[in-house]
């Protein structure tokens, strides 16, 4: 691992030549980019490439780092924990997966109500694109924004639009406390309530009889953001963990105003189950919920995009992205 010059000079990036040969031009027929598969299983008939991994340059002062789309989360984690720090970045179905990997899945966790979304992690991204060439999006710092946001429509496009190759991202503080609680007999008033009296929680969550919610920060801080929530909310007991999410692998996206709705119509069944991110608008189902209609013009307007991005289909073919669009 080596520094990165403020200036310019010096620090050159992760060489993609060979990860761009092996993507090649349309001649090279239809591929699928293999990470460690935590997210999306990939087809066995079709040729895998593989993201560079390894971290090249972390900048604590500056809140960067720079790695290889195919580095493990967890190698990132532990490396970034030694300064203190972390990335946003989310586990997958079946483990935490690649920097690439969450990057091209888009979703966030249940802490985005706090820490905010997947797509404010990535500050700038060489990817190849379908015909081999090695694309550069987004700026090296926090404060960048020239030009059209290339990083965010990325964000969530399942490698159709393009593989990641290396990634620079922003780093946030890890908190110094994170403590969750949980309460029974929670109407929409007492979550409400939550979201009002607490700076910033960092999640919660309702199934419209328990809400589960996370403080964290400075620990004199959450010890008083406990104390005047438990004069609003006397009835409240603290956990280890949140709720196991993994019995809800079914998402939905929705304005959170319409949280309440849904959490009464799940209320009139006895085999729909879910469980809400409040002031987020992520729905987690036990079974999968009811499709709805995609407005016409946001289907024009997708496949616009993959008419200039992946014009022959070759990335990731069979994905859709509409049918798991996060919510960012």
């Amino acid at each position: 691992m080596r520094g990165r010059p403020r200036h310019g000079g010096g620090y050159v990036g992760i060489d993609l030549s060979n990860f761009a040969e092996s993507i090649g031009g349309v001649d090279h027929g239809p591929l699928w980019i293999a990470g460690q598969q935590t997210r999306t299983p990939a087809p066995s008939q079709l040729r895998l490439v593989a993201a560079p991994a390894g971290i090249v340059d972390l900048q604590p002062d500056e809140m960067t780092v720079v790695c290889g789309a195919g580095t493990p989360i967890n190698e990132l984690r532990t490396e970034l924990a030694k300064v203190g720090q972390y990335v946003n970045l989310p586990d997958g179905l079946t483990g935490p997966g690649t920097v690439g990997g969450a990057l091209a899945e888009g979703h966030s966790d249940i802490y985005r109500l706090g820490r905010g979304p997947v797509r404010d992690t990535l500050l700038q991204v060489r990817y190849v694109n379908h015909d081999g060439q090695v694309v550069t999006a987004g700026g090296p710092t926090v404060k960048n924004v020239s030009g059209f946001d290339l990083c965010r429509l990325l964000i969530g496009s399942r490698g159709q639009l393009g593989y990641f190759g290396e990634t620079i991202l922003r780093t946030r503080p890890l908190p110094q406390s994170s403590r969750w609680f949980v309460m029974s007999e929670a109407n929409q008033t007492v979550v409400e309530k939550i979201l009002r009296v607490i700076y910033r929680p960092a999640s919660v969550l309702w199934d419209g009889h328990k809400v589960w919610f996370c403080i964290e920060g400075n620990p004199k801080d959450c010890a008083a953001m406990i104390q005047r929530i438990s004069v609003e909310l006397p009835v409240i007991t603290e956990i280890s963990e949140p709720p196991d999410l993994s019995l809800y692998p079914h998402r939905q996206s929705v304005p959170p105003r319409l949280l309440g709705d849904v959490v009464q119509e799940s209320a009139r069944s006895d085999s729909h189950k879910i469980i809400v991110e409040a002031g987020v608008g992520i729905v987690h189902h036990q079974v999968p919920p009811e499709s709805t209609p995609i407005e016409k013009g946001i289907t024009i307007l997708h496949r616009q995009i993959l008419e200039q991005f992946n014009p022959t289909g070759r990335l990731n073919p069979g994905i859709e992205i509409l049918a798991s669009a996060p919510s960012l």
